[in-house]
């Protein structure tokens, strides 16, 4: 006896995207702050430095080092993709060819969970129920317009924003994860497609440093397609096998099983505050597509992404509550709130788009007022308060940027007013603010606002004053701490060599630099002297100290220029 299903969808309902608005939606979303971003600290700088010391020849494929330090996530593809295009495209700059691959990874998983909310939305139990004289939505209408709605469940989710444009293994591992949804999901249509998927999921996860995860998507694959009531779905369950087999076998073979654990830094209340703001609004959707679809847990629109999210919170837990690993639950939160909205009630819909309006209208407002702190003298006391965060700020005018600023903006307005008209029957309608107001505060930020933002998140300005102080053909420059941000600033950005890697009393080279918090003691190393302590713009807890090995000669230092 076929259950009663929850949607009720209506043939002016099931109305898609017009293809070149959605088109348009992604590449605002995935081209901004590509070209001219700097390398950003961190975990997208320390991804460089492996990637570019691989380009170079510094050190081996099978154990990529920074300064001497080996990765510590176990990944290795992500590095050889990285490099592999640095060295394909000599013609660009080595952070941006390594920054291309990763550009194409995002777009590939928007496609992929396009096309893994189409193929689950065709199954019989995800149909909308019929009416009694009909009108309701066919079943590829119903299908597309779903699938519309997962994608901008996947722009608008607020976690995605930054992570999702960094060079880094995550990104790797989210097109893992995406991959694998869609090889379950089109399993019933696509046999031989969803095998070789799988498999090579599963061993994409495992080389970017997730074996662990890949072997538990594997034995969640497992799960629901034993249960699955279709023939090719059941026989995914061979691709599932040979990709756990082989994942396990490369992660061992290669070195790339690294244990991560981190339960003594979970915290329960941190961890609920950061799922609520990183999976906003996809969060409070699937779970209430999974209250109003409980009868149907065990079909595959539910089941398949719900084993995905199972996992990807399991990850998160078993590392301290870490968003990297909560990013890969977004493919699966976006296609489970996309089948929660044939069931929304309009004072939902009315709620979230009113919070919308208000939040990234009162955002872009914030932004347009500083930049034009920035440009103009109309606004004095907000220039004040720049002056005041990065005194070393010194802001040129970009003709570009301040058009697709304005551009981007009036884009806005005009869907705030579309969503305010009486056009209201599109499934996709109580997402459209969401992610276009995402798509606009990223466009604004990575226009307007990029100047400061390099400033702020990169260390070019550290990494000139350094050059000013240590020479340039300085055979070699020491690190008194293992920080891989800092060994790539000095090896993949100034050129020098780097050791990270032994201590100060070890190490041969005749340059060090040391980082100590602000109130610490002068770091006192026997054999080493003082030659300047620097500061990077709006970081007031750190300071970076350049000592000299005693003996060696003096040089022309341009102490006064710092």
């Amino acid at each position: 006896m076929n259950r009663p299903t929850p949607a009720l969808v209506t043939e002016a309902g099931a109305r898609p995207i017009p293809r070149w608005v959605l088109i348009t939606l992604c590449i605002a979303y995935l081209l901004p702050g590509q070209i001219q971003r700097d390398v950003w600290r961190h975990a997208d700088l320390s991804s460089f430095g492996l990637m570019a010391s691989l380009a170079r020849g510094a050190s081996s494929w099978l154990a990529p080092m920074v300064g001497g330090l080996p990765a510590v996530d176990g990944a290795l593809l992500p590095y050889w993709l990285g490099a592999l295009s640095i060295k394909l495209l000599p013609f660009l700059e080595a952070h941006l060819a390594a920054r291309l691959p990763f550009v194409l990874m995002l777009g590939g998983v928007f496609a992929l969970v396009w096309y893994a909310t189409f193929q689950l939305a065709r199954t019989e139990a995800a149909q909308p129920a019929p009416f009694a004289f009909g009108g309701e939505a066919a079943m590829v209408d119903y299908a597309r317009t779903l699938a519309d709605g997962a994608l901008l469940a996947l722009m608008a989710t607020l976690g995605l924003l930054q992570l999702g444009h960094e060079a880094t293994p995550d990104v790797v591992q989210l097109l893992g994860v995406s991959t694998w949804l869609y090889a379950l999901a089109c399993a019933p249509f696509r046999t031989w497609r969803s095998q070789w998927l799988v498999v090579a999921s599963l061993v994409a996860l495992a080389l970017s440093g997730a074996p662990t995860v890949a072997q538990l998507l594997g034995l969640g694959g497992l799960l629901v397609c034993q249960f699955s009531s279709f023939e090719g779905a059941r026989r995914l369950r061979v691709g599932l096998m040979v990709g756990m087999v082989l994942a396990a076998g490369l992660s061992w073979a290669l070195g790339a099983w690294v244990w991560r654990l981190q339960l003594n830094q979970l915290q329960g209340v941190a961890m609920l505050k950061q799922l609520a703001w990183f999976t906003w609004p996809t969060l409070p959707l699937a779970m209430w597509t999974l209250w109003r679809w409980r009868a149907f847990l065990g079909s595959r629109h539910v089941s398949v992404p719900l084993a995905l999210l199972a996992v990807a919170l399991l990850a998160t837990l078993a590392l301290g509550g870490s968003d990297r690993a909560l990013l890969l639950a977004v493919p699966a939160l976006a296609v489970l709130s996309s089948f929660a909205l044939p069931t929304l009630k309009r004072s939902w819909s009315a709620m979230v788009d009113w919070f919308s309006v208000f939040f990234f209208s009162l955002g872009a407002l914030f932004v347009w007022a500083y930049y034009l702190a920035m440009q103009t003298d109309w606004l004095p006391r907000l220039a004040s308060n720049l002056q005041r965060l990065a005194p070393d700020m010194a802001v040129r005018f970009d003709p570009l940027a301040l058009v697709l600023g304005l551009g981007g903006t009036a884009a806005w307005l005009a869907l705030v007013r579309w969503r305010t008209s009486r056009q209201r029957a599109a499934l996709w309608r109580s997402l459209a603010l969401p992610a276009g107001g995402v798509v606009l505060a990223w466009l604004l930020l990575m226009t307007l606002w990029l100047q400061p933002l390099n400033l702020g998140r990169s260390n070019g300005v550290l990494l000139k004053r350094l050059q000013v102080v240590i020479p340039a053909d300085a055979t070699c420059v020491a690190l008194a701490d293992k920080n891989r941000s800092l060994a790539a600033t000095l090896e993949a950005l100034g050129g020098w060599r780097v050791d990270a890697a032994n201590p100060p009393q070890q190490s041969r080279c005749e340059w060090l630099v040391a980082v100590r918090n602000v109130g610490e003691a002068t770091p006192s190393l026997p054999g080493w002297q003082v030659v300047q302590v620097l500061t990077r713009p709006t970081e007031r807890q750190s300071r970076y100290w350049v000592l000299r090995r005693e003996g060696q000669p003096s040089a022309n230092l341009a102490l006064a220029a710092l």
